[in-house]
């Protein structure tokens, strides 16, 4: 079996720490670097339901999209609900590892899992990453659909093939425009408005869209706007990064047991339509 430290390192070379934003918090949380690990747990949320998920699974490491403390703290006192993750993961010798913003813009990333997701095709990352000479790397990804559909037809594609949620699917725009070129971004994206005008898409699909940003963008052009709750957006990555550990683990003989939560760890729990709302 492998050591955390090894695994660490080859999960270090998938999602680079130094190419995660400066203001971002990625890396081992937690874990003795000597421990050996079996099983590896996935999941988008450092959550206590993922920590209780991990222990009845018997896995070693958690390695999460989401960041526990990603504003620093002074303290992992379990008087508070971040403390006794970390007491949690520490009693049953559980290791916790942060990839996000270094998996964001990688090379497959969040966005080309989110696209994989919607059985689009990626054509290049949405904001080029410039030290890339490849031109792969970058925050989300610009698509096509293989046959185009309306915004309607594809807002249905993505309330079908992303996990359900509360939320479910926003939609601006008018559900019959031809759609055939689509911008994607994992987690919330209305920073991103810029990027996706200059690329000249026709549908923007996204998570935490906020009222004026979609204001001002309906308003501008008739861009459609898809907008996704932020975890259903990032879970995809759950999958395709358990599917590359599996591969290096493959390719190193480690034989290592490689696991997805599925637990919806998204914060909305229900939804309830005010009357007369659109359909």
């Amino acid at each position: 079996m492998p050591r955390l430290s090894e695994v660490i390192a080859a999960l270090d070379v998938l999602w680079p720490p130094e190419r995660a934003e400066e203001w971002d918090a990625v890396g081992t949380v937690c874990g003795d670097p000597g421990a050996e690990v079996v099983r590896v747990l996935f999941a988008v949320d450092p959550v206590q339901a993922v920590a209780d998920e991990a222990i009845e699974l018997g896995a070693q490491l958690i390695v999460t999209h989401h960041p526990l403390y990603l504003r620093g703290t002074t303290t992992v006192a379990a008087g508070h609900f971040k403390g006794r993750v970390v007491h949690t993961l520490i009693k049953n010798d559980i290791a916790l590892h942060v990839a996000h913003t270094n998996a964001d813009t990688a090379d497959p990333g969040v966005s080309d899992a989110l696209a994989g997701a919607l059985d689009l095709r990626v054509v290049g990352p949405l904001v080029p990453d410039p030290t890339d000479a490849s031109g792969r790397r970058g925050l989300g990804r610009i698509c096509e659909l293989d046959q185009p559909e309306t915004l309607g037809a594809f807002a249905e594609r993505a309330a079908k093939r992303l996990p359900g949620t509360a939320q479910g699917i926003r939609v601006a725009g008018d559900p019959g425009a031809r759609v055939r070129t689509v911008a994607v971004s994992g987690g919330s994206g209305d920073s991103l408005f810029d990027a996706v005008r200059a690329a000249g898409v026709d549908v923007f699909l996204t998570s935490d869209l906020r009222h004026h940003p979609v204001s001002e963008a309906t308003q501008q052009s008739p861009l459609g706007l898809v907008d996704a709750a932020h975890w259903a957006t990032e879970w995809p990555w759950c999958e395709q990064a358990a599917a590359q550990l599996d591969e290096i683990s493959d390719r190193h003989g480690w034989d290592l047991r490689v696991h997805v939560s599925r637990t919806v760890t998204d914060p909305w729990t229900s939804q309830h339509s005010s009357p007369g709302a659109p359909n």
